[in-house]
């Protein structure tokens, strides 16, 4: 893909986000392209500090120093703006540098920033005129999109007074994995698996999003959205309609989000009783001592601000109607997953017993496995050899590393889907505010947070959700 000339404005362009993921993926996908970076910040920096900065970050990434200097060279610039007031020196910069590099008038607006800067950053580029331009203007907008429905409907609102909701983009990285997108691939055309993808054959389905990593650097931030803001209503509810849609009538955006749109909507009232939230204390994660998340830097000593939390969901329509759908999640776990467990129902009559009444033959198990390692198995059971019958699950299994080789980021093709226009795999207003929706009333709630040590699967209350094998994967 060659995208068109445009300006890529980052606002918050000296964050982590734009220096370890924004450059390298824009060196990836315009190593000499018609594209300029404007990196816009509060920082006294000029051009030539900040390309030095960019040469880092891509240096970082693996680019050779001497092509990440070049690139950044040709291709970045700074403006500093200050952190109230209207942003004029930024538009008639943009003006500038248009002009300069022949981009046409087309620009990419990156809000690059903490969440609670977004309302005010929007109304000022709207006072700005920078909503529009001569050519196309479009804006990216970090999760987590507000914190509760009254949040989400507010920036919406300020969105919607200075850009169309054709030139917004709600970005969600997990929806530019490469595995996620298959998802809607290998359910739609594969009709072995897709006449099997309802009630009538299976028993539940467990999503699991597990990270190693704890909260360290991100205290403050964390402290005051948790885990259902930071990963449940974004991350696993986008994979959940994705597992959960109905066909859409065609491959366009608007049809693909209508259809997960129907799934928000089909769910019924998650009950406090069908949540448990945890906070992890003191433990070891790969041979690593961790810090309990209450003396983190930034944490109030007595948080009860949820790391991890597990979620029972019903979704009362023709297809799912009595499965249940589980959802897991949390900070400080033994490793780094992300997998969509599908378990099938086993047989109406089970012919293999090894004593009255206990069957052998387990469930089949779809595993759709979105990092790392990402690919699929399916797990069957097979006869071990000898007189005996003994039966052992067997996994068929693919791998994206050993069928393509590196697959890319998921910032990459988010990216060029942006500079193309597709919004397929982008959050619409109607979508972020069913999911809020479902999640404000937990949020607002007085739950109870049950302790779990760094490096286990989450707290042992969880376990009372699933029958008695317990998740399919993990704890």
């Amino acid at each position: 893909m060659t995208p068109e000339p445009h300006l890529f404005v980052v606002l918050g362009g000296t964050g982590d986000l734009t220096t370890r993921k924004l450059l390298p993926a824009l060196h990836s996908l315009m190593p000499g392209g018609a594209c300029h970076v404007v990196g816009v910040a509060t920082s006294a920096l000029d051009d030539a500090a900040y390309q030095s900065v960019a040469a880092k970050a891509l240096t970082a990434s693996g680019v050779p120093a001497a092509e990440a200097a070049a690139w950044a060279g040709r291709h970045v610039s700074y403006q500093r703006v200050g952190r109230t007031g209207d942003m004029t020196d930024l538009a008639a910069r943009i003006e500038a540098l248009d002009a300069a590099h022949g981009t046409r008038g087309n620009r990419l607006l990156y809000l690059a920033l903490p969440p609670a800067a977004f309302a005010d950053t929007i109304e000022r580029l709207g006072r700005s005129g920078l909503a529009a331009g001569p050519g196309w203007t479009r804006i990216v907008v970090e999760k987590p999109f507000g914190g509760d429905l009254a949040s989400a409907r507010t920036l919406n609102d300020a969105l919607h007074r200075h850009f169309a909701e054709r030139q917004i983009y709600r970005i969600d990285h997990y929806l530019g994995k490469e595995s996620v997108q298959n998802l809607l691939v290998f359910r739609f055309t594969n009709p072995i698996f897709e006449a099997s993808w309802n009630r009538d054959r299976v028993e539940r389905v467990e999503i699991t999003v597990a990270e190693a990593l704890d909260v360290a650097g991100r205290g403050a931030y964390y402290d005051r959205t948790g885990v259902l803001a930071d990963m449940v209503q974004s991350h696993l509810t986008q994979v959940l309609t994705l597992v959960a849609m109905e066909a859409p009538s065609t491959f366009s955006a608007d049809a693909v989000r209508d259809e997960k749109v129907k799934v928000l909507r089909s769910i019924r009232e998650i009950s406090p009783d069908a949540v448990v939230l945890g906070q992890y204390g003191a433990g070891t994660v790969a041979g690593a001592t961790v810090t309990a998340y209450r003396n983190t830097p930034g944490v109030d000593p007595a948080s009860t601000t949820p790391t991890f939390a597990a979620v029972r969901v019903w979704i009362d329509n023709w297809r799912w109607q009595g499965v249940p759908f589980f959802l897991r999640t949390g900070k400080a776990m033994p490793r780094r997953m992300t997998e969509v467990a599908v378990l099938f129902r086993r047989p109406p009559v089970c012919l293999f017993h090894s004593v009255v009444d206990d069957c052998i033959a387990g469930n089949d198990v779809l595993r759709l496995v979105l990092q790392p390692d990402e690919g699929f198995s399916l797990e069957i059971d097979v006869k071990e050899p000898g007189a005996s019958t003994r039966l052992r699950p067997v996994p068929l299994h693919f791998s994206y590393a050993e069928a393509f080789g590196t697959i890319p980021d998921a910032y990459e093709t988010l990216l060029a889907d942006v500079l193309e226009g597709d919004q397929t795999l982008f959050v619409r207003h109607d979508e972020t505010e069913e999911a809020w929706r479902l999640y404000t009333p937990l949020v607002h709630a007085t739950l109870p947070v049950h302790p779990y040590p760094a490096g286990t699967w989450g707290p042992q209350a969880a376990a009372a959700f699933l029958p008695e094998k317990g998740w399919s994967s993990g704890g």
